[in-house]
């Protein structure tokens, strides 16, 4: 799909160069301004060369844009010398074919690579597990060319799914590698006899264990050598040597216990409420059949480009400027600006990152010192409570939604001391991992596409999201339906326990909404899914938060 490269695609730089390179002599076309398009683009306008962007996605161009990572393409431009398809996998061949008839001159490549992906945990018993072991030198460093060699072949089995799963050995060796990936299912490994203590243990830099099935040895491209075979049974087995996968589990987990646990109770309790089921959800009176959202972007969010994106994947219009606060005049523009913003929207989303890092005690009061402006405050405020708008916070975005009082109370105030907050986590640090959610309440409309009583995986990723309240507030709080989402187990059980309430929240709860339900805040990120992200996860994952927030305004 690539165009053949001509002298007027490249040029070579000065002969007196250290190494062989090549520049471009003319304008480099990024699109798709993601994380990795505008990343490239950063560099490139860093080495001096003219970027034009193009994206389908009017905010990520716009944020592209306004970091420095070059200017947007209008008709009439000059012609770009190479192309660069920086978009997600799925929709990367059409473009790519768009681009090489838009622009016959150029040089069209793309940077997609996750067509093919696998992860490291042991699928099923009954595989095989083989080494691919790469040549050394006399000084132990990989011989790059049979490195290449093999990797090219391995990519090539992954392709033809021969090889099911896969791990980089590392300084620990073929050992570290095959516990990971048995714990990763809890199924067991029977190591071939013919193993030497040195293959285990020794270091294998660039080495990869393989999963592969039964039916594939004899046909990998690959150069490997038996190593195991996967078994049901959760025990690790070399040469009459058995070890369980829980011994193996506690002492990896346990060497660092005493200085940073895993854990600071033990057990929990597990909840038992019912369901609530509203006789209600909230109507919009002001149909829309594309919606805009207004994300706001302070320094220290880091989750707007995944929020835009999951609200244009379901037919909104996002919109994400960035707050400039060098100057006062810049602070008095952006604060107008946010009030325009609001104006025209029908959702506001407070985005999810390290607000003011989180440190110290510095959790989305940025957010919430902005939209306590009179300016701002009035203009939201209208949003609620004469267009029947919508307001999502995420993370820190519901921090600042309990910081400004419109969770629970739907008011912008100063909270009250005994008012419900996110402290930190119990454990007394960040925590990053997929967590269970169990939807508790049928209230808003921001739920009305996921089922009541269904069990969600979602990320969470914070430092401080452990909400607490008086005992009286949460009770007020199921009672009115506003708990909307609690943490859970597999099974759907909601409970306090550290293994699935890992920030320790009062009543497991992990998100609530506003009376009316038109207010919702959760610490999970529901904007962190995809095709390829998580794969893993048995559960569902899409709450269909997104999609219920377009469809309400759509009727």
């Amino acid at each position: 799909m690539t165009a053949p490269i001509t002298s007027d695609s490249v040029s070579p730089v000065t002969e007196d160069s250290a190494a062989p390179s090549f520049s471009t002599r003319g304008p480099v076309l990024i699109v798709g301004t993601g994380l990795l398009g505008t990343s490239l683009a950063l560099a490139l306008v860093a080495a001096g060369v003219e970027v034009q962007l193009s994206d389908t996605s009017p905010t990520s161009l716009a944020l592209a844009r306004d970091m420095g990572a070059g200017r947007v393409r209008i008709d009439g431009d000059v012609e770009p010398r190479i192309v660069v398809v920086a978009t997600p996998p799925d929709v990367t061949a059409s473009v790519v074919l768009h681009e090489l008839e838009a622009h016959p001159g150029a040089v069209v490549t793309d940077v997609a690579s996750v067509k093919d992906i696998i992860t490291p945990e042991l699928k099923a018993a009954g595989n095989r597990l083989v080494l691919l072991t790469v040549k050394r030198d006399g000084d132990l460093l990989p011989d790059y060319e049979n490195l290449k060699v093999q990797y090219r072949a391995l990519t090539e089995d992954i392709k033809a799914k021969r090889v099911l799963s896969a791990y980089v050995l590392e300084r620990h060796g073929a050992a570290e590698a095959v516990t990971k990936m048995a714990l990763g299912n809890g199924l067991g490994v029977k190591l071939a006899d013919s193993v030497s203590e040195e293959t285990l243990f020794a270091p294998g830099w660039c080495n990869l264990l393989l999963e592969v099935p039964a039916e594939a040895l004899g046909k990998l491209s690959c150069r490997t050598e038996l190593f195991g075979e996967v078994t049901a049974t959760p025990v690790l087995s070399y040469c009459g040597t058995e070890i369980s996968l829980a011994e193996a589990e506690k002492a990896w987990t346990g060497t660092l216990e005493e200085v940073f646990p895993t854990r600071v109770t033990e057990g929990g309790e597990i909840l038992d409420r019912p369901l609530y089921h509203a006789a209600s959800v909230a109507v919009c009176g002001h149909k829309i059949g594309m919606p805009r959202v207004f994300i706001p972007v302070f320094p220290g969010t880091n989750c707007e480009y995944d929020s835009a994106r999951a609200f244009e994947e379901v037919g909104a219009v996002a919109s994400a400027p960035i707050f400039r606060n060098q100057n006062a005049e810049d602070i008095a523009a952006s604060v107008e600006a946010y009030r325009n913003e609001i104006r025209n929207a029908q959702i506001v989303m407070f985005p999810g990152g390290f607000s003011a890092g989180d440190e110290p005690d510095g959790s989305a009061k940025f957010f919430a010192q902005v939209f306590r402006n009179e300016v701002v405050k009035e203009e939201l405020l209208k949003l609620l409570n004469e267009r029947d708008g919508l307001v999502l916070g995420i993370c820190n975005g519901f921090q600042a939604l309990i910081k400004l009082g419109l969770l629970p109370d739907a008011n912008i105030k100063e909270q009250a001391p005994d008012a419900p907050t996110l402290a930190m986590n119990r454990i007394g640090r960040h925590l990053s991992r997929v967590v269970n959610l169990k939807v508790v309440s049928d209230k808003s409309p921001w739920l009305r596409k996921a089922e009541l009583g269904g069990v969600y995986a979602n990320v969470i990723s914070h430092g401080e999201g452990r909400f607490v309240a008086p005992q009286e507030t949460i009770e007020a709080l199921f009672r009115a339906g506003q708990v909307a989402t609690q943490y859970c187990d597999l099974e759907g059980r909601v409970s306090t326990d550290e293994l699935w309430t890992p920030n320790g929240s009062y009543a497991a709860i992990e998100g609530i909404t506003s009376q009316d339900g038109r207010i919702y805040g959760k610490m999970a990120h529901p904007e962190r899914i995809g095709e390829h992200i998580n794969k893993n996860i048995p559960l569902r994952q899409d709450l269909g938060i997104f999609a219920a927030g377009v469809a309400y305004f759509r009727g």
